[in-house]
């Protein structure tokens, strides 16, 4: 299975918290931070998302990251 399918799938379970900019996710491949805060930016805000994780209990500052446009909306994964 294709990680954005897998993504897509995940997002469909209950979120892990709600930040003001993001939605959190545990997916099979990561923590998935969906952003809600209306049009995505044009760059990756792994800033935000590090802070905000922060406010759900996640230090995500030592994962890799990387960034999918899925259906749902930007996705910004950190995993090991």
């Amino acid at each position: 299975m294709a990680i954005r399918e897998l993504l897509e799938d995940a997002l469909k379970e209950p979120n892990i918290g709600l930040t003001p900019c993001f939605s959190w996710h545990a997916t099979p491949v990561g923590i998935a931070a969906l952003w809600q805060a209306g049009a995505a930016p044009t760059a990756p805000p792994y800033e935000d998302a590090l802070k905000e994780g922060l406010q759900v209990g996640l230090d995500l500052s030592r994962e890799e990251r990387e960034f999918h446009q899925l259906n749902s909306g930007l996705v910004l994964l950190f995993h090991s």
